[in-house]
């Protein structure tokens, strides 16, 4: 039997450009040789499209020095037309080379142009399927502002919050402050549409309003100021279901702080002290139920497809959902991962998952 040729997409044009590389690695590493053929894609930061080494150590998860896409001069040519799955790589020298067909895209991408549905209606328009979420659940997670006004509507708590465009805060940042100041502090600040704690600020009073602003709005035009929830930080994975079955959530985990005020992208990915990933978390059989449900419904409101993450605060009063992370972070550390291997699915299996769901999409 053929093998299953999968393009392993990932690098891009944001700010997580080196976690997507990072995580790419560990894919590389874990996904089963015997039953996929892999072509790996990666994305420089100026949005080429190249043929990448099938290498995983080139894209290790170095603290010292991050990895990288490199325009290495190639350039991958997707399908000319929607039916057809032909990929070819035009080589430095000019040639064109056939790498037969591609059945799926595996998409590991993290923020702007990947995570936000525009590579997902890429895909649809070529009609080539890919694992993982699609455009509308993409682009509504992406964007926090409205992420919550439809969990909300759905009946989910979310964490209150206000939002601040720059040309609102330009025209009367002292009605922004006040707004902020009606949460009541401390308060995070953070881009709209950043992950991995990329420009997040944790803000202890007025006087660092204006500083931590500065840095989200570095990131993104909208900003996000929310209140400071104090409950356990737990994280709960989601996987569609295969062939019209229900989706299926992990057992829960939870990021556990000691002496790190938030999990910040040091204490995600840099090996920073304070801040551990446990899983699964110490709950109660009831707590667990709860927050699994809450996390299918959450996945539910935002139509959710192939995967999720979804980050709850639990406090003395229930449960809060944070975000979802329609590609959350998947390296082999990452949560994502560790709560299905918690829960009996190994990190090459769940990457099997992923491939085999997309293909039933289709």
């Amino acid at each position: 039997m053929d093998k299953t040729a999968v393009a392993v997409l990932f690098g891009g044009r944001s700010s997580e450009h080196s976690i997507s590389s990072a995580t790419a690695g560990g894919v590389l590493r874990a996904i089963d040789r015997e039953r996929y053929r892999v072509i790996p894609v990666g994305i420089t930061r100026d949005g080429a499209f190249v043929l990448e080494d099938d290498d995983a150590a080139k894209f290790a998860l170095d603290p010292e020095r991050l990895p990288e896409v490199a325009d290495n001069g190639t350039r991958v040519l997707w399908p000319e037309a929607a039916g057809t799955r032909e990929l070819r790589v035009r080589r430095a020298d000019g040639t064109v080379e056939e790498l037969g067909e591609v059945d799926v895209v595996l998409p590991i991408l993290h923020g702007t142009h990947g995570e936000d549905g525009t590579i997902q209606g890429f895909f649809d328009t070529l009609e080539v399927p890919y694992a993982g979420g699609g455009v509308l659940d993409s682009a509504l997670c992406m964007d926090k502002h409205f992420m919550k006004i439809v969990l909300e509507a759905t009946g989910v708590r979310v964490v209150p919050w206000v939002t601040v465009t720059t040309a609102g805060w330009n025209a009367d940042a002292d009605r922004v402050r006040a707004d902020v100041a009606s949460l009541g502090f401390p308060v995070f600040v953070k881009p709209a549409r950043a992950g991995s704690s990329v420009g997040v600020s944790k803000v202890h009073g007025p006087d660092e309003l204006d500083a931590a602003m500065a840095v989200a709005f570095a990131e993104d035009h909208k900003v996000l100021v929310e209140e400071a929830i104090a409950g356990r930080e737990i994280e709960v994975a989601v996987l569609e279901g295969r062939d019209g079955a229900p989706a299926r959530a992990s057992l829960p985990g939870e990021i556990v702080l000691t002496t790190r005020e938030f999990y910040d992208f040091e204490g995600k990915y840099l090996g920073g002290d304070g801040a551990e990933v446990v899983c699964p978390a110490a709950l109660t059989p009831e707590q667990i139920e709860a927050v699994q449900a809450q996390a299918l419904r959450a996945f539910a409101a935002v139509d959710g497809q192939g995967l999720a993450r979804v980050d709850f605060f639990l406090t003395d009063d229930g449960l809060y959902v944070n975000e979802l992370n329609t590609m959350p972070g998947f390296t082999p550390i990452s949560m994502f991962p560790k709560c299905w291997i918690a829960s009996g699915l190994a990190y090459g299996d769940l990457i099997t998952e992923l491939v085999e769901i997309a293909r039933s999409r289709r």
